[in-house]
């Protein structure tokens, strides 16, 4: 069952924070963690754009990070961690050396800049002050969804892209929970259709509660990508956390089985186009009695909760005049049937 909120911060000690441009068409993501996490990542996509990711493999010396950023912008968004990174070692956070804090803060970014919008930010590109005031905005308490931070300016081939989010909690206890900004070069709906390649995943109604298609369309897998799909052009961002206790090792481990979570959101995903990415973070509340066992049904848990953030950031995505695409609940939505006539 999703914990409290279906979000991210369900895991405790997390804090989520957006913040955006509506003149620009972007905007940025922060994860925040109370104290420092456990992290690694996994990059599947062919056209990434990061920041301190080689310092999140096991064989690397730090060993716990204190924020990821998501970031619209293309490559000029990796300059929202230097915001999120100022506004951290201004509290103190950060990695000791000597007398000094360095906060670790890594990042990635997906690329937003055809989707309308002016390009006029001159000598003084937003992302940075974006990144401070999504940290300024962080909170424990829910996660906004849809056309919001990261997910502003995200589409997929045929609809816009936006934050998503889910959490489980599995008999034991540990939470797993899943934040993504979806911007595919594919899609997260079956054909011509307003049903997800998610379905089966679905918890509730959470996105729509459509189920699958039936009979299922003959050109459900046919190849839709976005217009002016080219390298760099895409890409899908997800952070999973837990508060079980895991290693660096068996983060990066947990990173590499979310990926699944995009092939059964998203078709196609992991392209050359795309820079498809996961974070993975453990807060360590929770030791793990079975440890292999246990590991397996968090990776389990974590393909499921990617597979339903996804497709609940397409879901809650709204359009805006001026959008180069229609969102979801612009094709799918029914009026409400008025109740019936009582004479």
């Amino acid at each position: 069952m999703p914990g409290p909120t279906n979000s991210l911060v369900d895991v405790a000690g997390l804090a989520v924070g957006h913040a955006d441009d509506p003149r620009l068409r972007t905007g940025v993501t922060v994860v925040i963690a109370e104290t420092p996490v456990v992290a690694s990542c996994h990059v599947m996509g062919g056209a990434p754009g990061t920041r301190e990711t080689d310092l999140l493999a096991a064989r690397q010396t730090v060993g716990a990070i204190d924020a990821v950023v998501l970031s619209g912008g293309s490559a000029f968004g990796l300059d929202a961690a230097s915001g999120v990174q100022a506004a951290l070692r201004a509290r103190g956070r950060g990695f000791a050396v000597g007398d000094v804090r360095v906060p670790i803060v890594p990042a990635a970014v997906l690329f937003d800049l055809l989707d309308g919008g002016p390009k006029d930010w001159g000598d003084d590109p937003p992302w940075r002050a974006l990144g401070r005031a999504a940290i300024d905005a962080a909170s424990t308490r829910s996660v906004p969804l849809g056309s919001v931070g990261a997910g502003r300016g995200a589409t997929t081939a045929d609809l816009r892209g936006g934050i998503g989010s889910a959490s489980v909690v599995l008999d034991n206890g540990v939470t797993v929970a899943a934040l993504v900004a979806v911007n595919a070069v594919g899609t997260a709906t079956i054909g011509d259709s307003g049903h997800f390649w998610a379905a089966p995943h679905e918890i509730g109604d959470e996105f729509g509660g459509l189920g699958l298609p039936h009979p299922w369309p003959a050109d459900a897998v046919r190849l839709r990508l976005k217009a002016a799909a080219r390298p760099g052009t895409a890409t899908t961002l997800a952070v999973v956390a837990t508060d079980a206790a895991l290693t660096k090792a068996e983060c990066e481990r947990l990173a590499v089985q979310a990926h699944d979570g995009f092939a059964r959101a998203l078709w196609p995903a992991h392209t050359p186009l795309d820079g498809d990415i996961v974070f993975a973070l453990a807060t360590g509340a929770h030791p793990l009695a079975e440890p292999l066992a246990d590991r397996v049904a968090l990776g389990i848990a974590a393909v499921e909760v990617v597979a339903r953030a996804i497709a609940r950031g397409v879901h809650a995505a709204r359009s805006a005049p001026g959008d180069a695409l229609p969102a979801w609940d612009d094709l799918w939505v029914e009026e409400p049937t008025p109740p019936p006539l009582v004479l």
